[in-house]
């Protein structure tokens, strides 16, 4: 319901265009919901994120502040001024402090009568400063630290040395070796130190990888030595075929110098 103080007034045509302008731009306007706002706090705040068909009535889509939600209001509902701060409320004045009247201290003669003390003898005051002069040169004495290598009476022990840090252990980088080969019989190697390749495709002969597979394990071996059987049974048919092309060029080279 709207507020008995003032009644609220809808968005004008300007206002609403206005609204429809900054929308476009994006840059959603912050409005502010009346008193005829049906469940969201008067004073509230929120942005409008689009407009709908103004025919519908509740066609301002907004989202208030501190929620995902967007909810449909009329232009009775919000408006572009922002309301002023509710003033805090009186505080209540300081009751009157009461004065007590305080009557003056009425003075009475004093009958005690004073007795007067004898005074220490010069010769007993004395003996007691030089008690109390050998009483705390025998403390201070005792405070005092014995010298190194023995343990005083009040002493405190030596302070421990501190440990030195441990050393932090270094581990190496991982090294990736990488053999490949072609049908062919050409091979090459990739070395990966860490995260860096530092070889890459360098070509070897079969010879040094037969040899390096026998070093590291015998299926190694058996493997490779399957590869190399397979590339040199490939090299030795090109062989026979290039010797079977060769023969015949000879043959036509005969024919055509007769």
């Amino acid at each position: 319901m709207p507020s008995p103080r003032s009644r609220p007034k809808p968005l004008s045509d300007t206002e609403i265009e206005q609204i429809a302008t900054e929308i476009a731009g994006g840059r959603p306007p912050m409005v502010w919901f009346t008193a005829a706002a049906v469940g969201v706090a008067e004073g509230r705040s929120g942005k409008v994120v689009a407009l709908g068909d103004p025919t519908d009535g509740d066609f301002l889509q907004v989202r208030p502040t501190g929620s995902k939600d967007v909810l449909s209001f009329s232009p009775t509902e919000v408006t572009l001024t922002k309301p002023p701060r509710p003033s805090p409320p009186a505080q209540k004045s300081a009751a009157p402090k009461t004065t007590t009247r305080k009557d003056p201290p009425v003075t009475q003669p004093s009958t005690v009568t004073s007795v007067a003390t004898p005074s220490t003898p010069p010769s007993v005051v004395t003996a007691n400063a030089a008690a109390d002069s050998a009483d705390s040169a025998a403390k201070a004495a005792a405070a005092k630290p014995g010298p190194a290598g023995t343990a005083g009476t009040t002493g405190t022990a030596a302070p421990k040395p501190a440990k030195a840090p441990a050393a932090r252990k270094r581990t190496a980088p991982e090294v990736t070796v990488t053999l490949t080969g072609t049908p062919d019989g050409e091979w090459a190697v990739d070395v990966v130190n860490g995260k860096k390749r530092t070889i890459r495709g360098l070509p070897v002969t079969s010879a040094a990888v037969a040899q390096a597979a026998k070093v590291l394990h015998p299926e190694v071996a058996e493997v490779v030595a399957g590869i190399l059987e397979a590339a040199r049974g490939v090299q030795q048919a090109k062989v026979a075929q290039l010797q079977a092309e060769l023969e015949e060029a000879r043959k036509l080279l005969e024919e055509l110098s007769e």
